[in-house]
């Protein structure tokens, strides 16, 4: 039981990582593979499959069959090679932990099964941060499109396909992403939410050199 239970109704910068730091992505089919059920297990409580590619939704696909009530809301991700970071909504009581426990577990299995390994794929349950304010919602979503670039993946948030980035700058690219209007309602346009985090990538790069001399210590 987590000491502090998620409420329905709020917002959340949900994250995880590799069980030892290790990867949990390999291959591009993977980072789809992950996307694809992060679909699927928004409204749907059967088992993803993709042995049946015409009743399981693509992440490019606008259009899923719909099997219950939508468990959460996912207003921006990123997917690292070794971890990931959500910001969703809560819209069921226990929403969000049993969308990412269906989400992990499904995922860990399809990655041991595909390349022979045993054992937990993440470091344990998920972490969560309770988001308290738009403001704070404003910067995570920024912070989260960031993480390809301070990481050295990208020089441009836009280059990175395992991101959100680009369906707040390109109406309809993602359907996994559905309440982006939360975040780009606070500004004049998508050019103008896409210059707000530009502005910070020297900022974010900083950060990160900070982040690193404060591990070797």
């Amino acid at each position: 039981m987590r000491k502090t239970p998620l409420v329905k109704g709020s917002f959340y910068h949900i994250f995880n990582r590799g069980v030892n730091k290790g990867d949990v992505f390999f291959s591009e089919a993977d980072y789809k593979r992950f996307l694809d059920a992060a679909l699927h297990y928004k409204e749907n409580n059967s088992k993803f499959s993709l042995r049946d590619k015409n009743s399981s939704p693509t992440i490019s696909d606008p259009v899923s069959k719909k099997q219950g009530e939508a468990k959460v809301q996912v207003l921006a991700y990123c997917l690292m090679s070794n971890h990931f970071h959500f910001l969703v909504k809560q819209l069921t009581d226990s929403g969000i932990t049993e969308y990412f426990r269906r989400l992990a577990n499904g995922y860990s299995h399809y990655i041991n099964i595909k390349y022979k390994r045993v054992g937990p794929l993440f470091q344990g349950r998920f972490k969560s941060v309770f988001v308290e304010t738009d403001e704070q919602l404003i910067h995570l979503s920024r912070y989260i499109h960031l993480n390809p670039v301070v990481s050295h993946s990208v020089s441009d948030p836009m280059l990175y396909r395992w991101s959100s980035y680009r369906a707040y700058l390109v109406e309809g690219i993602d359907s996994l992403t559905d309440s982006v209007e939360q975040i780009l309602g606070h500004f004049k346009s998508r050019k103008d939410y896409g210059q707000f985090v530009l502005d910070q990538v020297d900022y974010g790069n900083e950060l990160e050199k900070i982040k690193h001399l404060a591990l070797e210590n």
